[in-house]
């Protein structure tokens, strides 16, 4: 009978040397760190550890000891990493960086530019972060409001990102990538959507309901209740809204905001009409200039990975490890490459911290590309 006992004694003495023999491997990490620091060497070398990964397979004696093997290298040599890119930042060895901090974004007399009409949720995330005192203009398209920041007729951009029922705005993601524009601050705005109708209509006038698919969606067990209607999609809650006034007829309503009732001068038919009352969308506002504020705690990057196995694996294990808390990750599929895709990530923290420094110069070092989108 086997005496489980002395094989946990076993496996604890066996843990024991092996606690040695890793700090032991760590400090001869620092020596090479310091080697490093002095020579200008950089920290990965990619061809050395594949080398040495495929060495440590063949040293093995079966082929589930071969990949646990190199399953158990991997985290110690990015471990070693690890350490090395903390000494280089103790050391004051930092890396070039374009951000510039500012007490406080610029905002009035600020020219801002946001996507649809007056009266949508953009324009209440416009007044909520910037106030009153702005010159602002609307655009068609998120395409445009990024391209009247490129051409400088605009200071600032407000662009939905991200609803807390419908998801990601995954355009927003994709147009980041193709413009050289930077994330400065957000604003989350409440989708409190309400029915309008002209000032002389009533719930028995309403036979159609304009809105956006998304608030159509969200509004759907009100809806529900009035199988009558004709529901018909437009391209925002504020232009439903605009369509009803201009319109001029009793029968037809929109979904819309508050804010789109008051400045189209419409009625409020029916108050609190989503079945989700938390239901929010978040905005950001993006920037030409490489700026964030002193009170930042928001980090924006996206960044491409070698399509191999246990890449993503490594590269969040730098947030981990530096103890920095991740709030998002989504992926998108890069044009031109199938199934392979670019990720993006917003973690807490400030640019100036050194947790944030040493995980953003790992992963520097170990992605194929990396852009840091902003500071927030």
């Amino acid at each position: 009978m086997v005496d489980l006992l002395k094989l946990r004694d076993q496996i604890d003495r066996i843990d024991r040397e092996m606690i040695r023999l890793f700090e032991e491997r760590m400090d001869v990490s620092r020596q090479v760190a310091d080697f490093k620091i002095q020579t200008g060497k950089s920290v990965f070398d990619r061809e050395r550890e594949m080398d040495k990964l495929k060495k440590t397979r063949e040293l093995a004696h079966t082929p589930f000891n071969a990949t646990g093997l190199e399953e158990l290298f991997q985290q110690v040599m990015s471990m070693s990493r690890k350490l090395q890119y903390q000494l280089l930042t103790e050391h004051g060895i930092e890396e070039e960086r374009d951000y510039r901090m500012v007490d406080g974004l610029p905002k009035k007399q600020a020219r801002v530019v946001f996507q649809g009409v007056e009266g949508a949720y953009s324009y209440a995330a416009m007044n909520e972060f910037f106030g009153k005192d702005i010159e602002s203009f609307h655009v068609q398209t998120w395409k445009d409001a990024m391209d009247a920041i490129a051409s400088s007729q605009a200071d600032y951009a407000v662009l939905p990102i991200e609803n807390s029922t419908a998801g990601i705005v995954a355009e927003i993601y994709d147009l980041l990538v193709d413009h050289d524009l930077y994330i400065v601050g957000e604003q989350i705005i409440r989708c409190e959507h309400v029915l309008l109708g002209l000032p002389e209509a009533s719930m028995e006038d309403i036979q159609v309901v304009y809105s956006h698919p998304q608030a159509l969606m969200q509004c759907k067990t009100f809806l529900e209740q009035h199988p009558q209607w004709d529901t018909r999609e437009t391209g925002n809650t504020a232009m439903s809204a605009k369509k009803v006034r201009e319109d001029g007829d009793v029968s037809k309503g929109a979904i819309a905001s508050k804010q789109a009732a008051e400045f189209y001068g419409l009625k409020i038919l029916q108050d609190e009409i989503y079945y989700n009352q938390y239901n929010s969308t978040r905005f950001i506002i993006v920037s030409g200039q490489q700026e964030y504020d002193t009170h930042a705690s928001k980090i924006s990057i996206c960044f491409e990975l070698p399509h191999k196995s246990g890449t993503l694996y490594n590269m969040l294990s730098h947030f981990i490890y530096n103890g920095l808390n991740m709030t998002k990750i989504e992926s998108r599929p890069i044009p031109g490459r199938n199934w392979e895709y670019r990720f993006f990530v917003d973690f807490e923290g400030n640019l100036e911290d050194s947790a944030v420094k040493n995980a953003l110069r790992g992963i520097r070092q170990e992605a194929s590309q990396v852009r840091v989108f902003g500071n927030y």
